[in-house]
This record gives structure tokens, C-alpha cells and sequence, in this order.
């Protein structure tokens, strides 16, 4: 495994460290691969265990809900206003 990652990564976005480095500094690691989309190796013994990896990043689909807002004034007319008027009673 370690040397698939090897292949696929560049130098500068890999790091090893060992369990007891990654226990004491975890959440360094975790901000290091959000951050920098650095993937961290650990190891135990050597021997590769486990690896910290950057979540895929969400890409907007399209426009934010907030460009919406009132975008469809005067579609609903009379449902509208009884909606505006249960709300001022509350």
C-alpha cells in the first residue's frame, strides 16, 4: 500500500510517522491533510497501518439557496398573505 501512495503523491504531500507520534500529535495531522491535502502514513513497528487522508472537497452545484431569496414574489398570491398573516398572529 505504502508504495502506491508513494507513487500517486508527491514527496511534499506525504508524511510517516509512528503510532505513538500520531497519538500525541493527531490533531496536528488532521489539520495538516484538511489543510495542505497532506496524506500522513502510520506506522507500527515499521510497518504501515493506517493513513490520514483529506476529505474530497464538495463542489457547488449551482447557486447558493440565498441567491433564490425572492425570486418568487407574487407567485402565490392569495396563499402568501394568509401565510404573512398566521405568522404576524404568532
Amino acid at each position: 500500500m505504502l508504495a502506491n501512495l508513494e507513487n500517486l503523491m508527491p514527496p511534499d504531500k506525504m508524511q510517516t510517522v509512528g503510532v505513538q507520534e500520531a497519538r500525541t500529535q493527531f490533531s496536528s495531522i488532521l489539520r495538516t491533510a484538511n489543510r495542505d491535502g497532506v496524506v500522513t502514513v502510520i506506522t507500527k513497528r515499521g510497518v504501515p497501518y493506517a493513513a490520514v487522508a483529506p476529505a474530497p472537497r464538495r463542489q457547488a452545484k449551482g447557486p447558493a439557496l440565498s441567491s433564490l431569496r425572492g425570486s418568487a414574489k407574487g407567485c402565490f398570491g392569495d396563499a402568501a398573505r394568509y401565510i404573512t398573516r398566521l405568522r404576524n398572529e404568532w
